[in-house]
């Protein structure tokens, strides 16, 4: 009883010691508010309770992913890469893996216990040899004999975590298993906006062909007038030739969207994880709703939103864990060895009679001599540590600029789009006053060809402007680590 009640408080003392630092997040620099959530001049103007009032408002990034992008066709296409992509599903096999990974490292803190049965039967036959005494030899004879040994047993054997060298382990592994999930929404937060700025692209090489194909319309009907004009005396070959160019600049422009708009469709395929194909078209690219002003959050959130940095803390935690266990050699490691069991000649009497057997041992190893390996070990995981808190605040840093520049960028797109509007009417109208002038004999046709030109640059910029604006919003929301939550 004695023997029990010592192994037992043996057992408690052991859990209570653990070498190595405990984690703790390093300190970060974080800005008071995003730089480009508003012009530096409203800032100003605004009171400090309205600032406060403004910066604790919901970030952009919390909200669903459905409920940002609200064209139907696009939320199938984002359901279907989630379902299928290839990157979101190696990254739940890796998850399985380090689950798996995880519970063979905390194996390594509880006892190992084995039981075998033996059962073995020697037979020796019968057996003549000489014996010789003072020169006379004479034959003996050995009966031959059958013996039989059945053995019962049970094994045990512990490496007590003394020092705390498997728990750090298993801290260690459970660290990784945080990091393994953390990266698998790191991939559905970046696969969610791939897809949505993927098909965003789409839908503008689809206005884009649209724009050039009605112009190219307008052109060749142009370019009849012209030539019944020329037939007429009413215009020179010059004019034709002059009409004939802008017909093929808008042809020519044709096939070179309607290439990359199938391009464009292989690659969202391969998003959803599917052979290349067609994809289905929802909402034009002018018909998606999106915020004029989008609420960013406070910065200090991001530290807990963003998955690449929970991801980065996560392999930090392990770096920090495995510390522990390299200061663990430099302590003695105790294991504790027992057997138990019944062995008897006759199978019928192995569990009665003085049959049962057991031994229990122990033993104590001190490292004196290892040629600084042990010394260099824990350097090696310092170092690592530290490597990944710089890491840590590297990508904490890069993730601050990450959101302002895709702030800047959706105000700034925003205002150039509403820029380029106002070019495109005035272009339009420039267009339609010079086809007035050229039918009326005020103007020669190079003055129509330089603003139907202009026009048709002018709805490209349009379409292209649009687009950006859109983008920099898939950019907001991937910058706030917004979509990867179900």
């Amino acid at each position: 009883m004695k023997k029990v009640s010592a192994l037992l408080s043996l057992m408690v003392f052991t859990c209570a010691c653990t070498v190595g630092p405990n984690y703790q997040r390093p300190k970060v620099d974080v800005p008071a508010a995003y730089r480009g959530t508003a012009p530096e001049t409203a800032q100003a103007q605004q009171s400090p309770s309205q600032q406060t009032s403004q910066s604790a408002q919901t970030s952009f990034g919390e909200q669903k992913w459905w409920e940002v992008f609200q064209d139907p066709e696009l939320q199938e296409l984002i359901r279907t890469a989630l379902r299928q992509n290839y990157d979101v599903r190696i990254a739940a096999a890796r998850i399985l893996e380090a689950r798996a990974q995880l519970k063979i490292t905390r194996a390594d803190q509880l006892p190992t216990i084995g039981a075998g049965v033996t059962g073995q039967n020697d037979r020796f036959s019968d057996m003549e040899f000489p014996i010789c005494e003072e020169g006379y030899c004479a034959p003996v004879s050995s009966p031959g004999h059958q013996t039989d040994t059945n053995t019962v047993s049970a094994s045990m054997s512990w490496d007590l975590d003394f020092w705390g060298k498997y728990r750090r382990a298993t801290e260690a592994a459970r660290a990784n298993l945080l990091e393994t999930e953390w990266s698998r929404r790191a991939v559905v937060n970046t696969l969610v906006s791939s897809v949505a700025a993927s098909y965003f692209q789409l839908r503008a090489y689809d206005l884009q062909l649209e724009i050039s194909r009605r112009t190219l319309a307008s052109r060749q009907e142009s370019l009849q007038l012209t030539r019944t004009l020329a037939n007429g005396g009413s215009a020179t070959m010059l004019d034709v030739r002059q009409a004939e160019q802008v017909v093929a600049v808008a042809a020519e422009i044709i096939p070179d969207l309607e290439r990359r708009m199938q391009q464009q469709e292989n690659l969202i395929s391969t998003l959803l994880g599917n052979n290349p194909g067609p994809i289905a078209r929802g909402m034009k690219l002018t018909e998606q709703p999106h915020l004029p002003q989008v609420p960013p959050g406070i910065p200090s959130s991001l530290l807990e939103r963003r998955p690449d940095i929970r991801e980065v803390e996560a392999q930090l935690m392990a770096a920090n864990a495995q510390i522990g266990v390299a200061k663990s050699a430099y302590f003695p490691q105790v294991s504790l060895t027992g057997e138990s069991g019944f062995l008897s000649q006759a199978a019928n009497n192995l569990f009665t009679g003085p049959a049962g057997f057991w031994n229990l041992g122990g033993s104590l190893t001190q490292p004196i001599f290892a040629g600084g390996r042990i010394k260099s070990g824990v350097r090696l995981t310092e170092a690592r540590q530290k490597e990944m808190a710089l890491t840590y605040q590297r990508t904490i840093q890069q993730a601050f600029r990450g959101v302002s520049d895709a702030l800047i960028a959706y105000q700034k797109s925003h205002e150039f789009r509403q820029h380029q509007e106002e070019l495109v009417l005035a272009a339009q109208d420039a267009a339609r006053l010079s086809g007035v002038r050229y039918r009326g004999g005020a103007a020669d046709y190079l003055e129509v060809l330089t603003n139907e030109t202009n026009s048709f640059n002018a709805e490209l910029g349009l379409t292209q402007a649009q687009l950006n604006e859109l983008l920099s919003l898939v950019e907001i929301y991937r910058n706030l680590g917004g979509g990867w939550e179900a």
